[in-house]
């Protein structure tokens, strides 16, 4: 059976030898396509040493992680144990940590997220479980934390340490300035850190402000260590624990002195290393057209220079002249590359009627397209392509918005509580579909992590909906053209959302088959806190998979666009669509009718500006890099790519 460190990478390097692919790097780490390819991987490396062990009769000692990482090693671990079999009835478990304070009970807490996902589903000895109490009274707490120590000592101290990593380079909860020798303690957690878990408990007032740890020594004693990441939102802080100098600052970094430590990196996560991210500074390389595209970008990026002005100089100067020697001058890398990006832009992004398409992203015919834009979220589709589904109507298309989920966990208690009262004010006592009177008494009785009624949870939804309706009839779209979905998935009226199921891509299946699109758009933003874009997206991919061998799939193209979170790169644009000052304000308004994400955004990430803005920005930042290039210059740009399914 394959461990991690047996698994290679898929890199485009012609022969230079694996160490100088890795050179700068410090920590060794494997990459792969995703997350759950990795995480069945390192499940299976634990599931081996479980078996070693028992094969020995010596118990096997193994710390534990929370947080999203490591939610899929768990659910294949649960499904080894169900299905082949496979015991902890020799397992001892430490955890890294636990909020404080923080009651066992309380669904936020450690305690309950292990069980949820792991001890209440394998045949574990109660008594083998060790998590640090949130409970544990102030004054006794150094005695706690020492004791805590000592127990992973007499059992023999930890044979594998599973990690995740925050974005301060945290692990654990060892923050910024966590000295190599501390052990097992309490702590104060960094703002970035609350500010991270911020949407697990409704708002960053909500986050303790303290928490119990294992130190960096006690992690650095374990005998193998995997460190899990997943994600755009880790990428620059794996390469600063992976290429940087070890630092207090980073904690992560003392693993770069630990005799066996990997770390287990999905594609995102690890875009920012030197050999993905500029891997023409490390060795030769097989020159793509989407590489030469990266490259020359951040050629002018790099000199400040558009396209057109690139000398053989700069290109010699950077690490690309075996690119210039293959093409022969920068004459012609110039404006090849240019054209490229010249025909990623246009105006039509339904196609131009009448009009030669061999340069275009989007083909003339048919002139009349229908089109599905799908949208996680209530508001994805305004926030992220306001201005092209603008455009779409304008320009005479069948255009469809489906909103995937309800939204309702996003809308705060406070604003539920409003609409309630107002509804229960204008309806008094007669019996209509929603009880306000009840829904009021529950708001104003709800206890900090209880989970919302059913009714509350279905008047939210019809907050997000009725906004979603006042939003798309502002842009010009027919309410017949309005669909919600409400995937069961999201509907648990939690953070925590249940696995992506057969009902939800049959519904997502459907909508697709009575609409028989040209065109679907779908967020490809998987960098939404909590992966909502993400299950959203595989629905997508699964239903349309099923889907392909209907003969109008033929003529399906599907267009990705990013959500609140980040922009594509330029080399990674196929359609660039410019938006005029008079657009860029109309999609500002259809933003601001979803009032109840505006001002408290309950899941607005690391970012505190409005969603508005932050669009508004990123928008207005793509037109800029297009200018710089050399390109026109626009108000503003919304990116899509497209990807073949």
């Amino acid at each position: 059976m394959k461990s991690a460190l047996e698994i290679k990478p898929d890199i485009s390097y012609k022969s230079a030898g694996k160490f100088e692919e890795t050179r700068f790097e410090k920590i060794h780490n494997e990459i792969f396509k995703s997350s759950a390819e990795a995480s069945l991987i390192v499940a299976q490396e634990i599931a081996q040493l479980i078996r070693s062990k028992q094969e020995k009769n010596k118990s096997c000692v193994l710390g534990l992680a929370t947080g999203s990482s490591p939610i899929k090693v768990y659910e294949e671990l649960v499904r080894m144990h169900r299905e082949e079999g496979l015991s902890f009835s020799n397992v001892i478990t430490f955890n890294l940590d636990e909020y404080y304070p923080m009651s066992k009970e309380n669904n936020q807490s450690y305690h309950y997220f292990m069980h949820q996902h792991l001890f209440n589903h394998i045949d574990i000895d109660p008594e083998n479980i060790n998590i640090p109490d949130g409970t544990v009274a102030i004054e006794e707490l150094n005695q706690y934390c020492i004791d805590y120590e000592m127990n992973i000592k007499q059992a023999g101290g930890l044979d594998f340490q599973l990690l995740g990593i925050g974005r301060t380079g945290h692990v654990g909860f060892n923050e910024p300035g966590s000295h190599i020798n501390s052990g097992t303690r309490i702590i104060t957690l960094d703002h970035i850190t609350r500010v991270d878990a911020s949407s697990d408990f409704n708002g960053i007032d909500n986050v303790p402000k303290r928490a119990i740890t294992m130190g960096v020594s006690t992690i650095m004693r374990s005998k193998r260590i995997v460190l899990m990441a997943w994600g755009q939102n880790k990428a620059d802080i794996i390469k600063r624990t992976i290429q940087g100098d070890i630092s207090s600052e980073v904690p992560a970094t003392f693993l770069q002195n630990h005799p066996n430590a990997t770390f287990v990196l999905d594609q995102s996560a690890a875009s920012e290393l030197t050999r993905f991210k500029t891997p023409w500074l490390v060795g030769e390389c097989i020159w793509t057209q989407e590489l030469k595209s990266k490259a020359i970008v951040w050629l002018c990026q790099k000199t400040k220079q558009s396209i057109l002005k690139l000398t053989d100089r700069d290109y010699n100067n950077n690490g690309m002249s075996d690119l210039l020697a293959q093409e022969g001058s920068a004459y012609d890398l110039n404006i090849n590359m240019f054209n490229v990006l010249q025909h990623t832009i246009t105006g039509w992004p339904g196609g131009k009627p009448n009009t030669d398409d061999s340069h275009r992203p989007e083909r003339a015919n048919p002139a009349k397209k229908r089109v599905i834009l799908f949208s996680p979220h209530p508001d994805d589709d305004v926030i992220s392509m306001g201005g092209t589904f603008s455009k779409l109507i304008k320009q005479g298309h069948d255009v469809h918005v489906v909103y995937q989920t309800s939204g309702n966990i996003a809308v705060t208690d406070d604003e539920a509580l409003k609409f309630a009262e107002v509804c229960n004010d204008f309806v008094g006592d007669t019996d209509g579909k929603i009880n306000f009177k009840s829904v009021i008494e529950f708001l104003n009785n709800k206890s900090e992590d209880q989970v919302d009624s059913l009714e509350v949870r279905k008047l939210k939804g019809l907050i997000r909906r009725r906004e979603s309706y006042a939003a798309t009839r502002y842009i010009g779209l027919k309410d017949e053209n309005t669909h919600f979905l409400d995937l069961p998935f999201y509907e648990t009226g939690q953070v925590k959302k249940n696995p992506l199921g057969p009902e939800d891509i049959a519904i997502v299946k459907d909508i697709i088959a009575k609409i028989k699109p040209h065109q679907v758009f779908a967020a490809g933003d998987l960098a939404d806190p909590h992966g909502t874009h993400e299950v959203c997206l595989n629905a997508i991919f699964a239903a349309m998979k099923e889907l392909k061998p209907q003969k109008y799939m033929d003529d399906c193209w599907l267009w990705l666009y990013r959500g609140a979170w980040h922009e594509w790169d330029i080399h990674e644009i196929d359609m660039a669509v410019p938006l005029s000052p008079s657009e860029v304000l109309l999609k500002r308004h259809a933003i601001l009718y979803h009032q109840s994400q505006k001002d408290r955004v309950m899941f607005q990430g690391n970012d505190s500006r409005e969603f508005w803005v932050r669009a508004e920005d990123r928008n207005k930042n793509t037109a800029i890099l297009y200018d710089e290039l050399g390109l026109a210059e626009y108000e503003a740009i919304e990116a899509f790519k497209r990807f073949d399914y």
